[in-house]
C-alpha cells in the first residue's frame, strides 16, 4: 500500500498543532506491506536504517516524505517507516536504501503523485466539496481502473480527505484494487458526498 498524506487535512486532524507550516500537496506517508485479510505485517526484522543511506537521500526525501506534524523531525520518523513497515517488503525490497529509493522512484518517476492525479482531473485542494465517486473516478484513470483506498476525517464542519491509498501487486509491478476499505462508521470513512479537497 503506497500512501500519500493531505499536508492540511493531516494537520487539521492532529490533536496537537503541525509545527510547520504546510503545502497543499499529498506527500508521502509510507510504502507499507499488507495482506488481503487478517493483520498487516509489521517490524519484520530489527534491522536499522544506515546512516549513509538517509544522508545520500534527504534531498529528495525532505520534498516527496516530509514529517508533516513536525519536519524537524524527518530522520526518525523515516526510520520509524522502514523499522516498522520497510523491513517486512521482502523478497521484493531489498534493503533499506532500496525501501526509499522504490518510494522515490514511485512517487516521481512512475507518476504515483496523488496531487498530480488528481489535478489531471481538475480536482485542486482549493478547499471544494466533492462526492466521494468523482475522487475515485480521478485515480482510477491512473491506476489502470483499480479501487484507491481513502481515508477522511471529520472536523468542526466538513469532512476532509486525509489520505489516499494506491495498491500493487507484491512485486510492486502493477496497480491492484486496495483490501479493506474503511467501512462506514469508521472514523475515517469517507461519506458518498461532501469530501472537502
Amino acid at each position: 500500500q503506497f500512501t500519500q498524506q493531505y499536508q492540511p487535512a493531516v494537520c487539521n486532524s492532529n490533536p496537537t498543532p503541525c509545527s510547520d507550516p504546510t503545502d497543499k500537496l499529498f506527500t508521502v506517508h509510507g510504502l507499507w506491506p499488507s495482506k488481503s485479510s487478517g493483520r498487516d505485517p509489521k517490524r519484520c526484522s530489527k534491522t536499522p536504517v544506515q546512516s549513509q543511506t538517509i544522508t545520500n537521500l534527504k534531498a529528495q526525501l525532505e520534498i516527496i516524505w516530509p514529517n508533516v506534524l513536525n519536519r524537524a523531525n524527518n530522520i526518525t520518523f523515516w526510520e520509524t517507516q522502514w523499522e516498522k513497515h520497510g523491513t517486512c517488503g521482502g523478497p521484493t525490497i531489498q534493503g533499506d536504501e532500496h525501501y526509499f529509493r522504490t518510494v522515490i522512484k514511485m512517487y516521481i518517476t512512475q507518476k504515483q503523485n496523488v496531487s498530480k492525479i488528481l489535478s489531471k482531473a481538475k480536482i485542486e485542494p482549493e478547499g471544494k466539496i466533492w462526492a466521494r465517486e468523482e475522487i475515485v473516478k480521478a485515480i482510477r484513470q491512473s491506476t489502470d481502473d483499480k479501487r484507491p483506498k481513502l481515508k477522511c476525517k471529520k472536523n468542526t464542519q466538513n469532512t476532509e480527505l486525509v489520505e489516499v491509498t494506491l495498491c500493487s501487486d507484491e512485486n510492486l509491478t502493477q496497480f491492484i484494487n486496495c483490501p479493506r476499505p474503511y467501512p462506514k462508521g469508521s472514523r475515517y470513512f469517507c461519506p458518498i458526498n461532501g469530501i472537502q479537497y
